[in-house]
């Protein structure tokens, strides 16, 4: 699924899964991923990548993420997603250099699948809902992307990882 090297892969995880786990619990509470949420996994990507990488893959990558920037930039003034999804999106692609983009987008639309499935089930289970009594997804008209593109980011590296084993 990757070309990601594996000790890569388990660097960039050590940053980007508290800050995956962040961004998902604040979209659901609050329906707002933090702009530090996103500078904070651009500057893991850039500190690790510019290190970790080969150069040359490490530019790409950046310009990866430009690219979806700008198409993010697109998206969100057309109203088909949030601008807090959009730059998180373009924070991630960078990590994804190199990969197949058929199977991301088939990890992202598992991830969605996933991460609606069980929003909506959670939603329903009264000590659950009490729990997070707080969280605007539960009422909210849209639902928390930041849940979906956290999940897609942490399980690509997260099978990054499976030469290893």
């Amino acid at each position: 699924m990757t070309s990601l090297p594996p000790l890569a892969a388990l660097v960039f995880l050590v940053a980007a899964l508290p800050i995956g786990i962040w961004v998902a619990w604040s979209d659901m509470k609050s329906m707002k991923i933090p702009n530090k949420a996103v500078i904070a996994l651009a500057l893991a990507f850039v500190v690790i990548g510019i290190v970790i990488l080969p150069f040359k893959a490490f530019l790409w990558a950046l310009a990866l993420g430009l690219f979806v920037l700008v198409l993010g930039f697109v998206g969100n003034a057309a109203g088909l997603f949030g601008a807090g999804d959009a730059k998180f999106a373009a924070a991630m692609a960078p990590f994804f250099i190199g990969a197949d983009l058929r199977q991301v987008l088939g990890l992202y639309a598992a991830c969605l699948l996933g991460a609606f499935v069980s929003h909506r089930i959670a939603g329903r289970i009264p000590a659950f809902r009490a729990a997070a009594a707080d969280w605007a997804s539960w009422t909210h008209k849209d639902f928390p992307m930041g849940l979906a593109l956290s999940g897609t980011l942490i399980f690509y590296l997260l099978a990054a990882l499976l030469p290893l084993f």
